[in-house]
């Protein structure tokens, strides 16, 4: 979810923004004159983001290419042998 203030309002709110972008997939975008400026987001985001971003800018290929199998055959609904459903897990740990 993103939401969009002022430079003013980001000023004034600072602490309670802050307490908001903490929340998983929170955004703010912070405008000035108009125009958006910046992005405050959690740091745990902003940590996802970077490394995303370099996963994606790495030249050796292999890495990208790994990922984006693995989320093709989970979509399909494949799985290796020695995966274990989450239920199964769960029982298995008695959680």
């Amino acid at each position: 979810m993103s939401k969009t203030v002022t430079a003013s309002e980001a000023r004034n709110n600072f602490f309670a923004i802050l307490h908001e972008v903490e929340t998983p997939g929170v955004s703010i975008v912070i405008t000035y004159e108009g125009h958006p400026k910046g992005v405050l987001m959690s740091i745990d985001e902003f940590e996802s983001w970077m490394e995303t971003m370099e996963i994606m800018a790495d030249p050796d290929v292999t890495m990208r290419q790994d990922i984006l199998g693995g989320i093709a055959e989970m979509k399909s609904g494949k799985r290796p042998k020695d995966t274990v459903n989450l239920d199964i897990l769960k029982k298995k740990l008695k959680l």
